[in-house]
């Protein structure tokens, strides 16, 4: 058991480095007008969300691998509700990244940067909450 806390552990830390790292490209991206630039950055921005993906996948598969055994006890903790409930979020934010980088390709995002500056903190939130309910387990 060990031995899979420790790989969900690497796979969250390896998914939460790019899904922070990734929105700053777009605020980036945002920001300049030079088309070799934007070009640059989208390519940076595809390469890392297919880089970041499979750790997203693998945070999930060890995770759930994790509470595999003890579902019984889980199923009754309500910070593993909430924690299930953030990291659903972070799956959707990561899903919505990568349209993000569709838009930026196709030329149909019209976001200013601050607007993704502010998207670019969410998953911060998201890493202390986690955090804090795994640690403390509140309730």
């Amino acid at each position: 058991m060990l031995w899979v806390k420790a790989f969900h552990i690497i796979f969250m830390v390896c998914w939460f480095s790019g899904i922070f790292y990734l929105p700053r490209l777009f605020v980036n991206h945002a920001s300049v007008t030079d088309p070799a630039t934007r070009e640059r950055l989208g390519l940076m921005e595809a390469k890392l969300y297919r880089f970041i993906t499979p750790f997203m996948l693998l945070t999930i598969i060890f995770g759930l691998w994790l509470a595999s055994y003890s579902w019984s006890f889980y199923l009754q903790q309500p910070w593993f509700h909430a924690k299930l409930a953030l990291v659903a979020a972070l799956v959707i934010y990561h899903v919505y990244c990568g349209r993000c980088i569709k838009r930026f390709q196709s030329g149909q995002d019209n976001r200013s940067h601050v607007f993704y500056r502010v998207f670019n903190e969410l998953p911060v939130f998201a890493l202390f909450g986690t955090v804090i309910l795994v640690v403390v387990k509140p309730g």
